[in-house]
C-alpha cells in the first residue's frame, strides 16, 4: 500500500513539473511562489511574456536614453538664461540694475495710468499689467535690455478686441473678463509657438507692413487722446467718427484741461529733448566733473519727466481742490487701492440672470486671438533684435516666445491685459545702463510698491496729464521717412504700405494688419506661381 502510494505522488509529481514547464508555470519545490503569477498559460502565452519583457526593456531604454538627452545642462541654460549669468553676477551689476530698474519704474507707473484709459479700463489695471511681465523676463529673457509691460498698441487692441467687445450686460458696466481671457489665451498661443519653433512665420510679414499699422496705431492712439485734452465727453473711439466727434465738439473744449494738456505736452517733449541730447564735446578735451555731474543730472531729470509732469500735475488738482475749485480739471477718480488678487482668469461672465460662457467670449474675440500674440511677438522681436545689435549680443527667438507666453499667461492671473515689450522703456533701460534682466524685478517691485502705498494719491492725476504723456509717447512711433526710402526702393512695398496704413485707419487696426499680411503673403508667393521665363 505504501509503494502505491509512494508511485502515485511520484507520478503526480512529474505531471505538475510538466504542465509547471509548458502550460500552466506552476512552481516546484526549488522555486518560490511570485504573488499575483498568472496561472494557466499555454507556449504561445509563455513566449508572448517573453516578448514583452524585452520590448518593455527597450522602452524603459528609449526614455531614458530620452530623458537625459533632454535633461541636459546645455537645455535647462537654454529654457532658464538666468542660470547662465546669475553666476557671474557681481555687486556693481547690481548697482546698475538697481538704478535701471528704479529708472524704468517712474517711467511705467505714469504710463501704466495713461494706457488703461486707451484700453478703456480702470487706470489700476494699467499698473496691473506692468509688473508680472518684469518677473517673468528675468527669468526667461534672453535680452538684457527688453522690458515687458503695458503698450500704446497692445492697449488700443485691447480696447478693440476685449473691452470694447463685451457682452451687453443688465448693468451697463465694464467687465474685465474678456481682456484677461484675451490676455490668458495669447500667452498660451504664444507658448504653443515657442515649443513648436514657430517664430519663423514672422518673418512672412514685410516691414513695411509692420511699419505701417505701427504709425496707423499711433495715430489712432493720439487722436484718441486728444479729447482727454480737450475735456470732451461722448466721442466714438473709430478713428473716422472720433475725428468727426472731436472737431464737431470743439465749442465744448474746458480751459483748464486744455492748458494742463498743452502745457504737460510741452513739458514731456523737452524733457525728452534732455534725455537724448548728445554734448558735442572737443575729443581732446575732458570734460569737468562738475559739468559731468550736471549733464547726469539733466539726464535724470528728463529720464524721470513722466512721472515728474503727472506728480506736478497731480499737485495743481489738488492745490485747486483745497480751493474750492473741484470741477475745473477732469480727473482720474478713485482707484481701486491695493494688490490685484492672484486667480486664475474666469470663464465666463455672470450678471444676475445673465450668464456668457467661454465659448461665446472666445467667439467674440475672434481673429484678436491670432492678431493679439502675433502682434505681441512682432513688437518684442523688433525691439529686442534692434537693442541687441546696438549693445552687441544675440537673442533667442524661440526663447522670447516662451517668454512672452508665460509672462501672459501668469500676468492673466493678476488681473493684467495683454503685455509685450515696450520701445519707450527698452530705450531708457539701455540708456540708463542695465547689464542683466534683473533689472526688472526692481521695476516690477517699485510698482507693488505703488500699488500699495500710492494709489489714494493717484485719484488727483488730471487725465488730461495722462493724455500728453500718451501723446509724446506715441509720436515717435510714426515714421514718415520711410515712405520716400520704399519709393526710391521698391514700389511694390510701399504699395502693401499705404493699403496698410489706410485700410488700418478707416476699417480698423485689426482689419488694416489683415489685409497688409494677407498683401505680404500675396507679393512674396506671385513671383514663385508666375516665374519669367526667359
Amino acid at each position: 500500500m505504501k509503494k502505491v502510494a509512494y508511485d502515485y505522488l511520484r507520478l503526480t509529481n512529474g505531471y505538475i513539473r510538466f504542465l509547471h514547464m509548458y502550460t500552466l508555470k506552476f512552481p516546484t519545490k526549488d522555486e518560490p511562489v511570485h504573488s499575483g503569477e498568472r496561472r494557466g498559460r499555454t507556449d504561445s502565452d509563455v513566449e508572448g511574456g517573453d516578448f514583452e519583457k524585452s520590448d518593455w526593456v527597450v522602452v524603459k531604454e528609449q526614455v531614458t536614453q530620452c530623458c537625459s538627452q533632454t535633461f541636459t545642462w546645455q537645455n535647462v541654460q537654454g529654457t532658464f538664461p538666468i542660470v547662465r549669468w546669475l553666476p557671474k553676477y557681481r555687486c556693481g551689476t547690481l548697482q546698475a540694475d538697481l538704478i535701471a530698474g528704479l529708472t524704468v519704474g517712474l517711467t511705467v507707473i505714469p504710463q501704466g495710468l495713461a494706457y488703461a484709459q486707451v484700453a478703456n479700463l480702470p487706470p489700476q489695471y494699467g499698473l496691473y499689467s506692468a509688473f508680472m511681465g518684469c518677473f517673468v523676463y528675468c527669468f526667461l529673457g534672453t535680452s538684457k535690455d527688453i522690458t515687458l509691460g503695458p503698450t500704446a498698441i497692445m492697449s488700443l487692441l485691447t480696447a478693440t478686441f476685449g473691452t470694447g467687445l463685451f457682452p451687453e450686460l443688465a448693468s451697463k458696466d465694464k467687465d474685465i473678463t474678456m481682456a484677461i481671457l484675451l490676455t490668458f489665451m495669447s500667452g498660451i498661443i504664444q507658448l504653443s509657438m515657442g515649443i513648436l519653433k514657430l517664430g519663423i512665420l514672422v518673418n512672412f510679414i514685410s516691414y513695411p507692413v509692420i511699419n505701417a499699422f505701427t504709425s496707423a496705431a499711433a495715430i489712432t492712439v493720439a487722436a484718441g487722446q486728444v479729447k482727454n485734452v480737450l475735456g470732451l465727453k461722448k466721442v466714438s473711439s473709430d478713428f473716422i467718427p472720433m475725428v468727426y466727434d472731436t472737431l464737431t465738439k470743439i465749442p465744448e473744449t474746458r480751459v483748464w484741461d486744455l492748458t494742463m494738456g498743452l502745457v504737460s505736452l510741452v513739458i514731456v517733449l523737452v524733457m525728452k529733448h534732455l534725455r537724448t541730447k548728445r554734448w558735442n564735446d572737443d575729443p581732446d578735451v575732458t570734460p569737468s566733473v562738475t559739468v559731468i555731474i550736471c549733464r547726469k543730472i539733466i539726464w535724470l531729470v528728463g529720464t524721470g519727466g513722466n512721472a515728474i509732469v503727472v506728480i506736478a500735475a497731480a499737485g495743481v488738482a489738488a492745490a485747486l481742490e483745497t480751493q474750492g475749485i473741484t470741477d475745473a480739471i477732469s480727473l482720474t477718480g478713485d482707484i481701486k487701492p491695493g494688490l490685484p488678487p492672484f486667480e486664475p482668469p474666469k470663464f465666463k461672465i455672470e450678471d444676475g440672470n445673465n450668464t456668457v460662457y467661454g465659448s461665446e467670449i472666445l467667439s467674440k474675440i475672434g481673429s484678436g486671438l491670432a492678431i493679439v500674440p502675433l502682434l505681441s511677438l512682432v513688437e518684442t522681436m523688433a525691439i529686442g533684435k534692434a537693442f541687441a545689435r546696438i549693445n552687441n549680443y544675440k537673442i533667442d527667438p524661440t526663447q522670447e516666445l516662451i517668454a512672452i507666453g508665460v509672462a501672459n499667461i501668469l500676468s492673466s492671473f493678476v488681473s493684467s491685459y495683454p503685455v509685450t515689450g515696450s520701445f519707450t522703456r527698452t530705450a531708457v533701460n539701455s540708456q540708463t545702463g542695465v547689464r542683466t534682466p534683473l533689472g526688472g524685478i526692481f521695476t516690477g517691485g517699485l510698482v507693488l510698491l505703488s500699488l500699495g502705498v500710492l494709489t489714494p494719491w493717484f485719484s488727483y492725476i488730471p487725465k488730461s496729464a495722462l493724455a500728453a504723456v500718451i501723446i509724446a509717447a506715441v509720436l515717435q512711433m510714426v515714421d514718415c521717412r520711410i515712405v520716400l526710402k520704399l519709393w526710391k526702393a521698391n514700389k511694390w512695398d510701399l504699395l502693401s504700405f499705404i493699403i496698410t496704413f489706410v485700410c488700418s485707419l478707416v476699417v480698423g487696426i485689426e482689419y488694416g494688419i489683415l489685409i497688409g499680411i494677407g498683401l505680404s503673403v500675396v507679393l512674396l508667393l506671385y513671383p514663385i506661381a508666375r516665374p519669367r521665363i526667359k
